[in-house]
């Protein structure tokens, strides 16, 4: 235990965007070496390597505007979990926020929430991962591209702050689509294993829900989305168009109160990105 203790936190770098990914990859996780890159030049990201070097955990801080930052990328590579690992990241993400006057948020897995609770993380809205299965593309309602400062707007009424620095770079990477059937608007960009959707916007379920059974529609591919649990009808438009449920997160925050979402998005960007 003391080996463990005495292991030295430190700050990462681009060039350790490949063994992220290796950690995230083991995990099953769907972030690509895009993914690790963002928050390897945007973030403060935190690692322990072990005595060969080689990288064995890590937890990230991405700052976003209006004093909000994003924790994210805990992981723990098999073999040394469940010896204080994470718990040390995490802390260490806690303190470069501190210094930073961040409130932090973070989306939890049953089993992180019970980590994150006794550390001062209280509990907000409730997400729902759902997989689709190698859709065939076919016909598809008109669907035109969204404008970005509108997307980014909306984004902001939704979050209660500014994330137009990441919606700018995920919808800019090759393979992303910025969608819009003229009353939803939605994100599509490449993970490591399936397509995700989100951020979702819309005034209304039947809106949300047409617009993202367009998008599948539209693309043979196998699709991931975070939805918002509280947004009932749309979650279970999507379970009764064939989309299956397969985890929970539970978004969480800690430190000073920052602005309650009035009306949260029907999907979000994704874990790792809140």
């Amino acid at each position: 235990m003391a080996a463990i203790d005495q292991a030295e936190i430190v700050r990462l770098g681009a060039a350790d965007a490949r063994a992220g990914l290796a950690l995230s990859t083991e995990a099953h996780w769907n972030q690509n070496e895009s993914d690790w890159r963002f928050f390897l030049t945007k973030g403060d990201v935190f690692g322990v390597r072990d005595r060969f070097g080689l990288l064995i955990a890590t937890a990230a801080l991405l700052p976003y505007s209006s004093d909000n930052a994003w924790i994210s990328m805990v992981l723990v590579t098999e073999s040394w979990r469940r010896r204080g690992l994470a718990t040390r990241l995490v802390d260490a993400c806690l303190a470069a926020a501190a210094k930073q006057g961040f409130t932090t948020w973070l989306d939890a897995t049953p089993a992180g929430a019970t980590v994150y609770g006794p550390l001062g993380f209280l509990p907000t809205l409730q997400l729902r991962r759902l997989r689709l299965e190698s859709t065939r593309a076919e016909a598809a309602p008109s669907l035109s591209a969204c404008d970005i400062d509108e997307f980014i707007a909306r984004d902001g009424s939704a979050m209660g702050f500014d994330r137009g620095v990441l919606l700018r770079e995920l919808s800019g990477r090759q393979g992303s689509r910025l969608l819009s059937n003229g009353k939803a608007a939605a994100l599509v960009r490449d993970g490591r294993k399936a397509r995700h959707i989100g951020p979702v916007f819309a005034n209304r379920p039947e809106q949300a829900l047409a617009l993202v059974n367009a998008i599948v529609r539209s693309e043979a591919a196998t699709f991931l989305i975070d939805a918002v649990n509280e947004q009932e009808d749309f979650l279970q438009g999507l379970t009764h168009s064939g989309w299956n449920i397969e985890r929970p997160f539970q978004r969480m925050r800690f430190g000073r109160t920052s602005a309650q979402t009035a009306k949260p998005p029907f999907a979000v960007a994704g874990p790792e990105y809140g």
